[in-house]
């Protein structure tokens, strides 16, 4: 607020406080001092100046002592009459003590980092199931939680954008570079994720949790990187290389004996039972040389 609102603001705030205080018999002149110059007082001093009635040490003596005091509300007046009445107590419903539960910014965090991880594992294994049940449940209960909470869109929108490019690592060569951004983003992510000046998430949890996803993509990224230079065992491919038995004689055409029979060439005559090396592989047809050579 610039300073003429502000001071706006401030002069609403006091007039109400006084007001309320000369309505309920209180110290309207602190009650000002609270509101403009944030003063505070002991519970003593508080008895002294009469801001409170009394201070009571437990629910009992609260009733004990509010007990035949009177009470006000504009021009209504009576006695208070609390003596042996029963206390009542409500107890908060499942849903409230759900909340609270996870209405806390950790936890939440926390919940929606793992229905994300859970999701992208179902995504890239499909058939999985158990990753995706568990994904979902936790995505829902982290939206739940979040829906209590003071959401910044910017934190949602990096968290995502950090999940991309870490399974983008895994499927393209980065030299890491995805990687780094996804960690970045995830960790920028988590700091963001509420409005400032109301709560957050604790550093021992966003760099935990930025330290082992980094970590457990990475280790993936590595893994898939391996697969892609192992040989191709399946496919056309897979037979360069191979030693294979001449089934016919090879001048040059002929045929070679391995799981199957195959047409085969080779620039080099060979008999039945030579041993023989695929070189290349034309159609249906095997290019063949002599294992000596």
């Amino acid at each position: 607020m610039d300073s003429t609102l502000a001071r706006k603001a401030t002069n609403d705030a006091a007039a109400f406080a006084r007001t309320i205080a000369a309505q309920r018999h209180r110290n309207a002149v602190w009650a000002e001092d609270a509101v403009r110059h944030a003063v505070a007082i002991s519970e003593t001093e508080a008895v002294r100046d009469s801001v409170v009635d009394f201070v009571a040490g437990d629910l009992n003596d609260l009733l004990a002592k509010a007990d035949g005091r009177a009470w006000h509300r504009s021009d209504a007046y009576g006695p208070i009459a609390v003596k042996g009445v029963p206390v009542v107590r409500i107890e908060p419903g499942f849903r409230i003590r759900l909340i609270g539960r996870l209405a806390d910014p950790n936890i939440a965090y926390l919940l929606m980092m793992l229905g994300i991880y859970g999701l992208i594992f179902e995504l890239q294994n499909p058939g999985s199931i158990l990753p995706g049940i568990v994904g979902g449940i936790s995505l829902v209960l982290a939206l739940f939680a979040l829906s209590a909470l003071p959401v910044a869109t910017a934190g949602i929108a990096l968290l995502l954008l950090g999940a991309v490019f870490l399974v983008a690592e895994t499927q393209v060569t980065s030299h890491g570079l995805l990687g780094a951004g996804g960690a970045l983003a995830l960790l920028l992510g988590g700091i963001m994720l509420f409005q400032p000046g109301t709560v957050r998430v604790a550093w021992p949890v966003l760099l935990g949790v930025t330290a082992v996803t980094t970590a457990g993509f990475t280790a993936l990224g590595a893994a898939a990187w391996r697969a892609r230079r192992m040989p191709q065992t399946t496919g056309a491919a897979a037979l360069v290389g191979k030693r294979v038995r001449a089934l016919d004689r090879l001048a040059p055409r002929g045929a070679w004996l391995g799981d199957e029979t195959w047409n085969a060439t080779s620039e080099t005559p060979a008999e039945p039972g030579e041993t023989m090396v695929v070189i290349e592989v034309k159609g249906l047809t095997l290019s063949v040389r002599p294992s000596k050579e």
